[in-house]
């Protein structure tokens, strides 16, 4: 890159505003200089919005911010303002609301016109440098807006109050007193599925993302029905997803989503909470189907988050970029050739089998390796005994591994964020009970001791972490995400620390964020910096929104804890929203998982005894070897936590006690009473 320019940029922390550092384009970060400057010199403000592993984020770049012609526009006319939205999703939630009331749909990067005082007065998304029919080029886009900011001031200032009236109104939730909570699970069952493709899995058309959430809530309802239907959706959707291009076949993990209907393309940035979300999906699968295939994707995911996503600090990183050496997905694409010149012989050619390579490609030219027949049932094809086929398809991935370790890598957004490293911890704190990976837990209390000592200052939680510097007030995801993370830690090393840093953590969400009206969480904090509008984040997107996290993990601590003033927020979350997510299941799969928890019942598990003695453990082993999302666990010794009160051991010996709503049957000392237990009490 061209280092002849830079500016304000250049003392940044994130990786994608430090990519725009040496634009000839005058980038100010968003802050008090740029905004009190804006309003100085009466200058609109041009305000970008993007992210590190965004595609078209770069092709903006190279083909407009780093235009001189159109930078010298940008310069001459605007306060030109960039946001890493993954730092500032505030900024990004209520300027992305305005796109879409305007545009019908949305995206990055996000383009947004805004007065001096910050209220947008035109906006879309990613700006040709030339026209074509009915899309303007981004010069001429910048003149319109000059001249209507010039020539229509008063109009524009008039348009703001409708504007910002709008806004409000999206936090203002329909009055739902007459929906029924349990009513609402078997609706919105049947709601999510309507979308089904029977083909291919997932829901509705190209492009098609990963629905984590729907498929947890999805095997919720199918333990809490029996409806074998759920099942297949899941299964089916499972399936064709890891064994399609948009996982990785060689490294592990997922790509952010694919651009096809059957999964083989993928737009190939890979996210640290999609790969966090989705090992979890695979990880109940495998609980509650048994098939060693779930096991293997979510072990390769958490693998792979472990060799190529975490600081040596302990934090998980942000993303991985779709492209190296400036093309799209080259790292992950194949030639035939290649692949026959690495394996050699018969081995290439089952290998090129097994993944559906051929001379002419899938992808221009290359091939993106998928799996054509399915899953952990692909051993029976190719006429060679099960075992073989899995040596040489295990060889295969081992040395082309090895062979792509040697290619330019894809850039990597190496800030950690406190939100999405709350759930990779969840993450790996279940999967180390799960699978009993002690390197997962090892890797879980690494990255929560990360988390509260370095992104926590003054006793306030903080957004983002990079290089030393800890920056950004937290949002309500941020806390929500690492509350749920911190339970799930407790689970799995029963460090009575980690349910005390819960309770702490809860009780500032709650003073900070709750709407005192009694309509959820808001996005940001009541102390902080003042924007056009206050916005409050309701439907589950690629993420779950803070409001449904928020729910769930109170509900757990509430559970934990036995402490009754933890129900009341979600309670209230559910009575507001019971009649959206009757009618939009899909925009509240977690909040639904939430729900689901509400309603129980919920098994509250008190294992006495030393965690890491024998028969303590072989206690532990079948609680956590069973799909059973309703659970609270404690072990330890009497009174070391709630759950543990007055529980003592029989005999001697390590004891389960299986309780609910507080009230506990005779304990069990044998492992497979306590597993009978467990089944015979599922829905």
């Amino acid at each position: 890159m061209d280092h002849k320019h830079t500016n304000a940029l250049v003392n940044e922390t994130s990786p994608y505003l430090l990519q725009h550092a040496h634009n000839p384009v005058q980038w100010h970060p968003w802050g008090q200089e740029a905004l009190s400057r804006a309003k100085k010199e009466d200058k609109p403000i041009l305000l970008s919005i993007g992210y590190s592993a965004c595609h078209w984020c770069h092709v903006m770049e190279r083909e407009s911010f780093e235009n001189e012609e159109t930078a010298k526009l940008m310069n001459e006319h605007f306060i030109n303002i960039k946001v890493d939205r993954e730092e500032r999703p505030d900024l990004d939630a209520i300027y992305m609301a305005v796109v879409q009331m305007a545009t019908g749909s949305g995206g990055w990067p996000m383009t947004v016109f805004l007065t001096p005082d910050q209220v947008p007065f035109f906006c879309g998304t990613y700006f040709p440098p030339v026209g074509g029919p009915g899309r303007p080029s981004f010069p001429q886009v910048i003149r319109s807006v000059v001249q209507a900011y010039r020539d229509k001031k008063r109009d524009l200032k008039e348009n703001a109050d409708s504007i910002v009236g709008e806004l409000r109104k999206l936090n203002r939730l329909p009055d739902t007193q007459d929906v029924r909570l349990p009513e609402i699970m078997d609706a919105a069952s049947a709601g999510i599925i309507t979308n089904y493709d029977a083909r291919f899995g997932g829901f509705g058309s190209a492009p098609k993302f990963p629905p984590s959430m729907a498929l947890s809530f999805l095997m919720r309802s199918y333990l809490r029905s029996g409806e074998e239907k759920l099942l297949e959706i899941v299964e089916n959707t499972l399936e064709n997803m890891a064994c399609g291009g948009m996982y990785d076949q060689i490294g592990g993990g997922f790509h952010r989503y694919s651009v096809d209907s059957q999964w083989l393309v993928p737009h190939f940035e890979k996210m640290l909470y999609d790969n966090a979300l989705l090992s979890r999906a695979y990880l109940d699968a495998w609980l509650l189907t048994g098939r060693k295939f779930y096991r293997s994707i979510a072990e390769e995911t958490l693998d792979y988050l472990l060799r190529e996503m975490t600081s040596p600090e302990g934090g998980f990183f942000s993303s991985q970029d779709a492209d190296s050496e400036g093309k799209e997905g080259r790292f992950f694409l194949w030639s035939e050739s290649e692949v026959q010149s690495i394996l050699g012989g018969e081995e290439a050619e089952i290998f090129c089998r097994h993944f559906g390579i051929t001379s002419r490609g899938n992808f221009e030219g290359k091939n993106i390796l998928h799996i054509p027949r399915r899953g952990d049932r692909a051993n029976d094809r190719q006429g060679i005994p099960g075992e073989a086929l899995s040596e040489i398809i295990r060889n295969g991935k081992r040395r082309l591994f090895d062979a792509r370790e040697r290619r330019v890598k894809p850039g990597r957004d190496d800030k950690i964020l406190t939100a999405w490293n709350g759930l990779a911890l969840r993450s790996f704190a279940e999967a180390a009970g799960a699978l009993c990976r002690r390197d997962y837990r090892e890797a879980a209390v690494r990255n929560a001791e990360f988390l509260l000592s370095r992104l926590r200052q003054d006793g306030r939680l903080l957004r983002s972490y990079r290089e030393g510097r800890a920056r950004f007030n937290a949002y309500l995801e941020d806390y929500a995400y690492l509350l749920d993370g911190l339970l799930s830690l407790y689970e799995a090393s029963f460090d009575a620390r980690w349910i005390a840093e819960a309770a702490a953590l809860a009780g500032d969400m709650v003073s900070r964020f709750w709407d005192s009206e009694g309509d959820g969480f808001y996005f940001t904090s009541e102390d902080h910096e003042a924007l056009i509008h206050r916005p409050k984040e309701f439907f589950d997107h690629a993420a779950p929104s803070g409001n449904s996290v928020a729910a769930h993990a109170l509900l757990r601590l509430w559970k934990c804890t036995g402490d009754d003033r933890w129900a009341a927020c979600p309670v209230s979350i559910f009575k507001r929203l019971a009649r959206p997510m009757r009618e939009q299941p899909a925009s509240f799969a977690h909040l639904l998982c939430a729900l689901d928890f509400y309603l129980g019942p919920v098994r509250e598990i008190a294992v006495v005894g030393s965690p890491g003695q024998p028969g303590t453990q072989a206690l532990l082993d079948e609680v956590f070897g069973i799909y059973l999302p309703n659970k609270v666990v404690a072990c330890g010794s009497d009174g070391e936590t709630f759950l543990l009160k007055g529980k003592l051991p029989v005999d001697g010996n390590p004891a389960a006690y299986v309780c609910e709503n507080f009230t506990c049957r005779a304990p069990v000392t044998m492992p497979e009473e306590l597993r009978d237990i467990l089944l015979s009490e599922r829905p």
